[in-house]
């Protein structure tokens, strides 16, 4: 009953006249489960679709304690005192019990959340790859209906997490610690190449000298490695929100990153690029979902990987020969979407 009210109680319309409370029950329904409230979460971005992709979107991403949600208030409070409205995803760890956010931003960013121009939406991760919530992509286009025109997707930490939010944002920043610079040569290469912007943070106080000598190890490293985009070069810069300081800097350099991308057309291409990932990701999930839907095909599946734990069978083999049997079953020309 509740599913159903949610399904019915969403207009495009209040949407697009930024009803905060619109907003957030359309984020809730794309991330439902449940068929119906999927095919209506479909259907309500299908209409906003026209309305969306004007945003600077930004991804950002650093171990735990590095200080993202602080930099994220500070960063929001400035842009947002420029005029701009600021949209936070943030994707928090999951709890293996109920399912939700563990640290939960909205506390973690009491002042931001209390800020009119801007929107804090924490959303569990889930048992998403990466630390990012399935459905992340479809709350973004959301905010950007809404009149979001720069919108932050924080993750849970370093990993899987830096290349999922790439795939989904134009530019990437990356928070590294003051002492990190001792530990460069253990960050993988892979998140250094994916990085248009590293800030090393807490660069204050005791930790100033750590931080100046990070900053010169990383923009050396990232001198010696082939760029990102051939006319583009990627920046080290310094920030203290303690003592306010390189934040004017932090986001001149997204916006003027942001504005070379659309001037040279590497925008475009980096999105399509995304749209093209995010179609493949979506192909394989609702494969999967709908393979297992079928209970002769689950119970075959339980079988498989008994045999594949118990070291008879390749993984390989199993999964080509559970989709043969799948295709036996149901040919796909003649397979009904899933309800």
């Amino acid at each position: 009953m509740a599913s159903a009210r949610l399904e019915n109680s969403v207009s495009a319309q209040a949407i697009r006249n930024g009803d905060r409370r619109a907003l957030a029950r359309a984020i809730t329904l794309t991330e439902s489960t449940s068929a119906k409230a999927r095919a209506a979460s479909e259907e309500l971005l299908t209409s906003l679709l026209p309305y969306t992709g004007s945003s600077i979107r930004i991804g950002i991403s650093g171990a735990p304690g590095v200080g993202k949600s602080t930099l994220i208030e500070a960063l929001g409070a400035h842009v947002t005192g420029m005029g701009r409205k600021l949209a936070v995803l943030a994707i928090d760890p999951s709890s293996r019990r109920s399912g939700g956010s563990i640290l939960g931003d909205k506390t973690r960013m009491e002042q931001l959340a209390r800020n009119p121009n801007a929107f804090i939406r924490p959303s569990p991760a889930g048992v998403a790859l990466g630390g990012v919530a399935r459905r992340t992509r479809d709350a973004l286009l959301l905010v950007e209906a809404a009149g979001f025109d720069v919108v932050v997707v924080e993750t849970v930490g370093v990993g899987q997490s830096e290349t999922a939010v790439a795939s989904m944002t134009d530019v990437f920043v990356l928070l590294i610690g003051p002492g990190a610079g001792d530990e460069l040569q253990g960050l993988k290469r892979g998140v250094m190449e994916l990085a248009d912007i590293v800030l090393v943070t807490k660069a204050d106080g005791n930790f100033q000298q750590a931080a100046a000598r990070a900053a010169a190890d990383y923009a050396h490293a990232l001198h010696v490695m082939r760029p990102k985009y051939p006319s583009l070069a990627a920046q080290v810069l310094q920030v203290s929100v303690l003592e306010g300081r390189g934040l004017k800097e932090v986001w001149s350099a997204v916006h003027e990153f942001h504005s070379a991308l659309r001037n040279s057309g590497e925008l475009s291409s980096l999105r399509a690029q995304q749209l093209d990932i995010w179609f493949g990701q979506e192909l394989e999930q609702i494969l999967s979902e709908y393979l297992f839907e079928d209970p002769e095909i689950a119970q075959e599946a339980a079988q498989m990987r008994d045999r594949v734990l118990m070291g008879d069978l390749l993984p390989s083999a199993a999964a080509r020969n559970l989709l043969h049997s799948f295709r036996v079953r149901t040919p796909l020309h003649r397979a009904a979407p899933p309800k």
